[in-house]
């Protein structure tokens, strides 16, 4: 079975999945960043697919960018100019080429917390 990457956001200050929120994935390699996809989280905090899936799928260093500032406007808690968090960068490798990583994300207005999911 070949790996595969997803993620998953959740509102921590309303306390729900962050519908809405656009995600970007680029794969890294020294200063050079490649886009490879953009998705929107859907009425669960996930993307709809993998956001790697199995096919596309290689071992090395990625950079997860959420778009924060956009969906932190949209459900009206910006707050004052300019937002305290905006694009939250992700950055993380995948050495293991037949694994899930899932990187989610606990999202708020002044801070976030990710981890290595399941």
């Amino acid at each position: 079975m070949a790996g595969y990457l997803t993620t998953h956001v959740l509102d921590t200050a309303r306390g729900c999945p962050a519908e809405g929120l656009k995600i970007a994935l680029y794969k890294v390699s020294g200063n050079s960043h490649r886009k490879m996809v953009e998705m929107e989280t859907n009425a669960d905090g996930r993307t709809n697919s993998p956001i790697l899936p199995q096919e596309d799928f290689k071992t090395g260093t990625y950079e997860l960018i959420f778009f924060a500032g956009d969906y932190l406007r949209a459900t009206g808690q910006d707050g004052d100019d300019p937002l305290f968090l905006d694009q939250v960068p992700i950055r993380f490798g995948m050495s293991d080429a037949d694994a899930h990583y899932h990187v989610p994300l606990l999202l708020s207005a002044y801070g976030y917390s990710t981890y290595r999911g399941s």
